[in-house]
């Protein structure tokens, strides 16, 4: 497993959120969160990525316990996390958004590198290179966001409501891209307000409801009656 969450009980200072959270991705692996509004779904990424107060339970990343490490230790253990909103940083350029997300290394050439593979993943960058970041779409500044996540070449990449707010077509590609950067070696936990979008490129798909895991299952959870009823309108 590349990241197991054991009896995970995590929230905000006092105010809790999970309860006994358990989940698990495999390296290969696309495994998504859905739920309602206030189920606990970006506190799990933000938990995993040190953003929370955890109470009891554990992470562990690739064998090794995280579960109280700061995140910029996080980041260079190879966890990458693109927040809800995609906040991408808005006066400065494509080029200057995607060398913050090279922080970590030192080494120019290497980060040339990691931006011309960003460039061919998300050809549009290339073309917007200059171009300030409020300056561009919002299907833009998720794949400027992304494209900044994997500046850091990151093993797990956390990703919050990367369709929110764009449209259908814009959504089908991001979904496209995180499906082809998972078959290159990154493992991904997704949340994702889309739930038949998700589940349809998750290889797993956990449910939370009230903070705790209601229920999970592999490619054949779409035929639960309550998934159809609640996220798939009875289809």
């Amino acid at each position: 497993m590349i990241l197991q969450i054991k009896d995970l009980a995590a929230g905000y200072g006092k105010f809790a959120v999970l309860e006994d959270v358990e989940i698990r991705i495999k390296p290969d692996e696309i495994v998504a969160l859905i739920g309602p509004n206030g189920a606990g779904k970006s506190t799990v990424l933000k938990s995993v990525f040190g953003l929370t107060t955890v109470y009891k339970g554990k992470i562990i990343y690739r064998g090794k316990n995280i579960t109280r490490l700061k995140t910029s230790e996080l980041v260079r253990l190879g966890i990458s996390y693109v927040p809800q909103g995609r906040q991408v940083f808005p006066s400065l350029t494509v080029r200057e958004n995607l060398e913050m997300g090279a922080f970590i290394t030192n080494d120019k050439v290497l980060v040339r590198k990691k931006m011309h593979e960003v460039f061919d993943r998300f050809p549009v960058l290339k073309e917007k290179i200059n171009d300030y970041g409020f300056s561009l779409s919002g299907g833009q500044q998720q794949m400027l966001a992304m494209g900044r996540a994997l500046m850091q070449d990151p093993q797990l990449l956390l990703l919050d409501e990367p369709s929110l707010g764009l449209s259908p077509n814009l959504m089908k590609d991001i979904f496209k891209k995180i499906i082809e950067i998972n078959k290159e070696g990154t493992g991904v936990l997704i949340v994702e307000q889309n739930a038949k979008q998700a589940m349809k490129i998750a290889h797993r798909t956990y449910v939370l409801e009230d903070g705790k895991v209601a229920f999970k299952g592999g490619k054949n959870i779409v035929n639960n009656p309550k998934i159809k009823s609640i996220y798939l309108g009875g289809r």
